[in-house]
């Protein structure tokens, strides 16, 4: 087997290439990122840098069925909402969310811009991730290149019963 050649993304390339994002169920939702692990070259885990500016939420409040994820805080403080729990937390921390995970976002409630690491399992092909302060459910279906579809997920159905019926 061929080895693959490692790639080093300079400091530079990386503030070029940060990008501003919003996610459409979070109104609060706008952060800017650059991806690492693409550019990289890695195509198992996923790692990205996130600004958070005062007042700013990365996503929805949600938990992933299947997918890890996890943050490493890098500059100024973030509150990370956990389950029922909201966590101040600070450069060097840590905060790792095992599947199936329990809901969560990170908000920037401080005065201050923040910035983290944040990463997660690529190549799984499908995942369930809830959204339980909206009441939505969806199935993630990770399509050809860097795409990801969401189904909703609606009321349970049940298709069988008695002939008679």
């Amino acid at each position: 087997m061929k080895a693959k050649p490692a790639r080093l993304i300079r400091a530079a390339e990386i503030s070029r290439e940060r990008a501003a994002y919003r996610q459409r169920l979070n109104p609060r939702s706008r952060f800017e990122g650059s991806e690492l692990s693409r550019p990289g070259g890695l195509e198992r885990v996923g790692v990205s840098l996130a600004w958070l500016k005062p007042g700013e939420e990365s996503f929805a409040f949600h938990a992933h069925m299947v997918e890890e994820e996890w943050l490493y805080l890098l500059s100024g403080r973030a509150l990370v909402e956990m389950g029922d729990e909201s966590i101040e937390v600070g450069p060097g921390d840590f905060v790792a969310f095992p599947a199936p995970n329990v809901p969560h976002l990170v908000r920037n409630a401080f005065d201050a811009e923040c910035s983290y690491l944040m990463g997660g399992q690529l190549g799984v092909p499908l995942d369930l991730i809830d959204y339980p302060r909206l009441g939505k459910r969806y199935l993630l279906l990770r399509e050809p290149g860097e795409r990801t579809s969401f189904h909703e997920i609606g009321a349970a159905e049940y298709p069988f019963g008695p002939a008679d019926e």
